[in-house]
Order: structure tokens, then sequence, then C-alpha cells
């Protein structure tokens, strides 16, 4: 079994990122961060594949985006350059490279870098 710090990757969320973050809530090896402006990223990471992860930002009842960097294999998207590794941008079927980081505190890192600037770009869409 592989374990991965998930109080680690709390803290980070917490407090590194605490301007867009209500709540962290953590379980074995997975992350539920419930984000202020009413959505939420569920952090996965396989328990018996130590490579395997997904990083999902849930904003279906915002606005009908999902944002996801995941490796899992699947076929139809062998022919992305950075294949297994890939990233759904806004729907599950726009799928392109993923340069997220393997390492779970840097991947984390770039997930929540990506999900502050498209909050802070959609707040300023809001205040124009």
């Amino acid at each position: 079994m592989h374990i991965i710090n998930i109080e680690k990757l709390s803290e980070i969320a917490e407090i590194e990122f605490s301007d867009i973050i209500e709540d962290v809530i953590p379980g074995l090896n997975r992350l539920r961060i419930l984000l202020r402006e009413g959505s939420f990223i569920d952090i996965w990471y396989s328990i018996t594949n130590p490579d395997r992860y997904a990083c999902h930002w849930e904003r279906k009842s915002i606005d009908g985006t999902i944002y996801r960097h995941n490796n899992a294999p699947h076929k139809d998207w062998e022919k992305v350059s950075t294949y297994p590794k890939h990233f759904h941008n806004g729907t599950e079927d726009r799928v392109e490279a993923s340069e997220i980081p393997d390492n779970p505190v840097d991947g984390l890192r770039y997930f929540l870098r990506f999900v502050e600037s498209k909050i802070k770009i959609e707040e300023g869409k809001v205040k124009e």
C-alpha cells in the first residue's frame, strides 16, 4: 500500500491558497477542497498503484466545466504527447497534454495555481 502524506498536502492547500479555499477535507490518499467561489476540487492518489493520480476541479454547477489532470491510460488519449498523462480542459472530451509534475507536492501546487488563476480571471471579468 502506498500512502501519500495527505496532512502535508492539506496544510499546503490551506496555508498557501487560503485566498481561494474555504475548507479542506482529508481522507486516505485523497483530499476534497471546497473553494470560496462555490466549486470543489478532488485530489486522488491510488493506494495500489503509486504512480496513478487525478486532480479534478468540478465546476458543473457554476458554469458546466470540469478541469482534470490524470494519468489513467485511456485509449482515446493515446495520441496526446504526454500519454498516459493528460488534461481535460473544460470538458471530458477536450483533452490535451498535461505538464503537471508527478511529485504530489509539486503537482498540488501546480494545480492550485491553475485554479487560482482561473478564479482571479473570472473575478476580474465580474468586476468590469
